[in-house]
């Protein structure tokens, strides 16, 4: 149970930084969790909510700064949500990722430890974020429509005009969104914008949870056009996205070292940073050293992100993925990159897969990349695939340290080698990467 409390100041000395971005103190005996306060700073602060094991509360002001402290480069930071880092450093903000992956290794995964850490892999700090869900919220108060990420710690949309973190031409678009949906007559029938950017297009899809009079779509129409952008509205599920008036261009990205194009829709999961994903899938293909006669499986496989680069190789590969329709796409992708010795399998990788045929061939090497939940279900068909090598990699490190640790201790792996990529930078989102092999 947790309570508000009163907002008196007091001074705490910030030891550490919590997964979600806030400094650590310890004080009256609890864990006190300070927004806004970095390692290595005295602060003083007040507690805004109490519970029986910690306190939460926020900075009122520096007393000593940390040296990793920076100014943050958004006028939004500190109110909207999208990001928690900003006021620290870039390079701190790696060694603070591969702080809590170290952790979670030997936490979580039975204190297994790399042989090596492997050197962090970042890119361009503004500018990379290529998918984004955006809330939309008319504010009677205000009189106008916001859109927005929700503000820190709270399910309020944070009333900003831009965003430096959006990849362009959608980092200029928050505002105009935001206008788009205050002049339509369901303005308040419109909980959320999906933004996906391509590299060679950019499209909407707006949630409408009514259908859109003449007049709504004729300022639909205009928006498309002013800003060089593609509409769609989508009125139930997934299966409800619709292009406004069937107008569209596949949005595609590249991985140039490997000459490939893909093809996606608005709504697809892809890696939402596209430098990151570029060296991502180098240094997955790097560790995994797949040969020209080796048969590799890709679980997790999507729309083929890594499948197509390892089948580059001349490796034979086979893709699983739960999702019917990336696994149709991913098949297009192969066709239309002329990839062959690949094939793909629809399955539930959450489930049972140990009497499925393509679960009971042999491997050389296994790749995976799992949702957040991780992959410990298709662990055993991994471990009796007599896979020489895995890669693994996380959007989670717990889930990860979890994984590898069972692979260590209970199938006779050896963690070689582990690090962490910048995927969201200014986030405390962790993607990382591990290579386990055994003889």
């Amino acid at each position: 149970m947790s309570r508000r409390t009163e907002r008196v100041p007091e001074r705490v000395e910030i030891v550490d930084l919590t997964h979600d971005g806030r400094g650590v103190a310890k004080t009256q005996g609890k864990t006190f969790f300070v927004d806004g306060a970095l390692p290595g700073e005295t602060v003083d602060a007040v507690r805004v909510r109490r519970k029986r094991n910690y306190d939460e509360g926020r900075v009122i002001s520096l007393v000593v700064s940390a040296a990793d402290r920076v100014k943050p480069m958004c006028p939004h930071f500190g109110v909207c949500g999208g990001c928690s880092l900003q006021h620290l450093a870039g390079e701190a903000q790696l060694r603070a990722k591969q702080k809590t992956l170290q952790e979670n290794l030997r936490r979580i995964g039975n204190n297994v430890e790399p042989i090596r850490f492997l050197e962090p892999i970042s890119g361009p700090p503004t500018g990379y974020r290529r998918r984004a869900r955006l809330g939309v919220r008319f504010v009677k108060g205000k009189g106008r429509v916001l859109a927005g990420f929700r503000e820190r710690f709270s399910s309020f949309v944070a009333d900003i005009e831009s965003c430096p973190v959006l990849a362009g031409p959608a980092d200029a678009l928050v505002k105009p969104i935001a206008e788009l949906i205050g002049a339509l007559s369901l303005r308040q029938r419109v909980p959320q914008v999906e933004i996906s950017v391509g590299d060679n297009r950019t499209a909407l899809v707006f949630r409408v949870l009514d259908d859109p009079t003449d007049a709504d779509l004729d300022e639909f129409r205009r928006f498309r056009e002013q800003h060089d952008v593609d509409v769609y509205l989508q009125r139930g599920g997934l299966d409800t996205v619709e292009a406004l008036d069937g107008l569209s261009t596949p949005l595609e990205y590249t991985l140039p070292g490997f000459e490939l194009t893909f093809r996606f829709l608005p709504t697809d999961f892809i890696q939402v940073n596209a430098d990151i994903n570029r060296q991502m899938v180098s240094k997955a293909i790097e560790l995994l050293s797949p040969g020209s006669d080796d048969n590799v499986l890709d679980l997790f496989c999507g729309l083929g992100n890594f499948t197509l680069p390892i089948a580059r190789s001349g490796a034979v590969v086979v893709g699983i993925e739960g999702d019917e329709t990336l696994v149709e796409r991913a098949r297009k992708n192969a066709a239309g990159n002329a990839v062959g010795g690949v094939e793909f399998h629809v399955a539930n990788l959450f489930a049972d897969c140990e009497d499925l045929e393509w679960a009971n061939r042999k491997y050389d090497a296994v790749l995976l990349d799992p949702p957040r939940a991780g992959a410990r279900e298709i662990l055993p068909v991994i471990a009796r695939s007599e896979a020489r090598r895995v890669v693994y990699v996380s959007c989670n490190p717990g889930t990860l340290a979890r994984d590898v640790g069972i692979l260590v201790d209970q199938y006779g792996f050896q963690l070689e080698g582990a690090g962490v990529m910048d995927m969201f930078p200014h986030t405390a989102h962790i993607e990382s990467i591990a290579l386990l092999t055994r003889h």
